[in-house]
């Protein structure tokens, strides 16, 4: 079966290929730039040479014509027709209460993504123009969203509900729906099988992964379930980030817009755009930069690192006393991924509750590694996140199944 991943953003589509049988990728590539100047398809097959194609493209539409073109190019792709695409499985950041898991996307799935960009304003309505148009261009193909909301469908009330009047939850859906999830689910899937091989039941094991990149949040998966997560009604709560502020004070914003005379776009741009390592670093919102200049003695870099670290290990904690334990802590995306130094300056400060890693281990770690220095203690693994397959996996699950049938 051949699965097309589509993840479609405001002004970028981007896309992957992959053969199921295999979970081979085939073909990658990224629009950019969609109805702006300069706009561009790049685009690489296996075992093709890399192509990047200046064009004119006004809309996704347009920008999903020349994926499909570029896959079937006798050149550069690696399909000859559309209709040898078996699925198409698209990223759809929020599902809101309704749903829990991925589905085969027909007009009311549309309709409900619709009306819940009211929640997600800059995501959904790029994410269904990205459907619309692999639905016109290839209308045999069957067509499943996968919600990054979805895997945080189990947390209870408890730790959902905002303290609130009632009725904004009631009637407005403002509650903590919580965002990554399928980097979350893949992830912990895998810890699942490490803790099982070591003799812990997947029913009692208490997980807390950390997925940090640009975006950043933590979530505790408790018998592979997730029963809380540090993002919320937007993906703005919780860790820092590489330009959001994550959590603070809610009398901050008003006081930005009554005292200091802040619109409400511009209050909403600086918690999004202006913040986290960005705002208090004043460098970059790379945490490649920020460690260099860091160690260069930049004092605030130095301090949106140690903020950074400090704010995630206070989230592992939480999640340690609200699961009652913890067994493994997992780190995954670009930072979690390729920073020794972030890993173990967040560890530092839990051996009280088992977690030790080893220095060797984690300065040559590469890929997927334990890198805990204690074989009784709580695994500290670094699992490599892979969003597009996950998604992969949920399309090919659902048409298999006979869903999509």
């Amino acid at each position: 079966m051949l699965v097309l991943v589509v993840n479609a953003g405001s002004s970028s589509l981007k896309y992957q290929l992959i053969d199921m049988s295999s979970e081979e990728v085939l073909a990658k590539g990224i629009a950019e730039r969609i109805g702006g100047q300069n706009s561009s398809l790049t685009h690489e097959a296996k075992d093709r040479q890399k192509v990047k194609t200046e064009a004119d493209i006004p809309d996704h539409q347009v920008a999903m014509r020349l994926v499909f073109d570029a896959l079937m190019h006798p050149e550069t792709g690696c399909i000859g027709d559309i209709s040898d695409i078996d699925a198409i499985g698209h990223r759809v950041v929020h599902g809101g209460e309704e749903f829990s898991d991925s589905v085969l996307i027909d007009q009311k799935v549309i309709s409900a993504i619709d009306r819940l960009k009211e929640l997600a304003p800059l995501h959904n309505p790029p994410n269904l123009m990205g459907i619309q148009a692999a639905m016109k261009l290839a209308p045999n193909a069957p067509q499943v969203a996968v919600f990054d909301t979805a895997f945080h469908q189990t947390i209870p009330p408890h730790a959902f509900i905002y303290a609130l009047p009632y009725s904004l939850y009631s009637k407005h859906g403002i509650r903590r729906y919580g965002f990554h999830g399928t980097s979350h689910k893949y992830v912990a899937s895998r810890a699942q099988r490490i803790l099982e091989a070591l003799g812990i039941p997947r029913e009692k094991q208490r997980i807390v992964t950390c997925h940090l990149g640009n975006g950043a949040s933590v979530t505790a998966v408790k018998g592979g379930k997730s029963i809380d997560t540090s993002m919320g009604l937007t993906p703005v709560e919780g860790l820092v980030m590489g330009t959001r502020c994550g959590d603070v004070d809610p009398a901050v914003l008003p006081f930005l817009q009554k005292e200091l005379g802040y619109t409400a776009d511009e209050t909403d741009e600086l918690i999004n755009k202006k913040s986290g390592l960005l705002g208090v670093s004043g460098v970059s919102n790379d945490m490649r930069d920020i460690e260099s200049k860091a160690n260069e003695g930049h004092e605030r870099s130095k301090l949106a690192l140690d903020i950074f670290c400090y704010r995630a290990r206070k989230y592992i904690g939480g999640y340690a006393a609200a699961m009652g334990g913890l067994d493994a802590i997992v780190f995954t995306a670009g930072i979690g991924e390729h920073s020794p130094f972030v890993r173990s300056s967040i560890c530092t400060g839990l051996e009280f509750l088992g977690v030790r890693i080893d220095a060797e281990k984690n300065k040559q770690c590469h890929g997927e590694c334990d890198i805990s220095a204690d074989d009784d203690g709580v695994r500290v693994l670094v699992i490599p996140t892979n969003e597009e397959l996950a998604i992969a996996r949920e399309t090919a699950q659902l048409v298999s199944c006979g869903i999509a049938k």
